[in-house]
């Protein structure tokens, strides 16, 4: 029997993934690992800024009505999730970027801009250009969640992990020495390197698409689950 395909990330995700991975054909299940909580954030001077540069649909989620006063600001999006939710929300998208937002700072013409990075308490550090100015603000963390007790049970098998965020990663990890459960019958597919590193070592299979794109991850996933060395006759439920 095919193992199953476990999701983690939060909400609204969560649902996507599922939905993405049924559609493709995949033995779906899973639970969020962590709910996006907003924190309270101030403006800085507005006037000072060119352009916001936001990594995550949740920023436009979890901002509140301090947006507002940004609406006038064009947007550069990591990806086309987070530009359909600003261009939902009013705001006028610039660039869609591909591949994260260190590529999207990178293609930006070579011009002086002030740009205000909207991000959550965990965001990936960036090299910036020497015309770019960045300033960030903090409008949303990730807070984590206990593996509940079906999903153990789920886990005690062999099954795919999808992993979004090094945070999950972590904390899966964590959960899953917590929980005294089998990391060799586990295979993780995670959406970027930075991830995989993150989940540490001891798993069945750990490996990333090499462009971090949910269709992507879920070709990956699908590998996994028909990968004969990892889910042979001896591991089918």
């Amino acid at each position: 029997m095919t193992p199953s395909v476990l999701a983690l990330r939060p909400e609204p995700g969560f649902s996507a993934t599922i939905a993405a991975g049924r559609h493709a054909g995949l033995p779906m299940a899973g639970a969020p690992l962590s709910q996006i909580r907003p924190l309270a954030w101030s403006l800085p001077d507005v006037d000072t800024i060119d352009a916001l540069l936001m990594g995550s649909a949740n920023a436009i989620r979890q901002g509140g009505a301090a947006l507002d006063a940004l609406r006038g600001k064009p947007v550069l999006a990591v990806g086309k999730t987070t530009a359909e939710a600003a261009r939902n929300a009013g705001f006028t998208v610039e660039t869609v970027g591909e591949g994260g937002l260190q590529n999207v700072l990178d293609a930006l013409p070579s011009r002086p801009r002030r740009l205000l990075r909207l991000a959550g308490a965990e965001h990936v550090p960036l090299a910036l250009p020497d015309h770019i100015h960045v300033e960030t603000r903090i409008l949303y963390e990730n807070a984590l969640l206990d593996l509940p007790h079906a999903l153990c049970e789920v886990l005690g098998e062999p099954s795919v992990i999808l992993l979004h965020s090094a945070a999950t990663a972590r904390h899966f990890a964590k959960e899953v020495r917590r929980c005294g459960l089998p990391r060799d019958q586990l295979a993780l597919a995670c959406l970027g390197p930075r991830i995989s590193e993150a989940a540490g070592e001891g798993w069945a299979r750990i490996g990333h698409p090499v462009h971090p794109r949910e269709s992507a991850l879920l070709a990956l996933a699908q590998d996994m689950c028909h990968d004969p060395q990892l889910f042979g006759k001896g591991h089918a439920r």
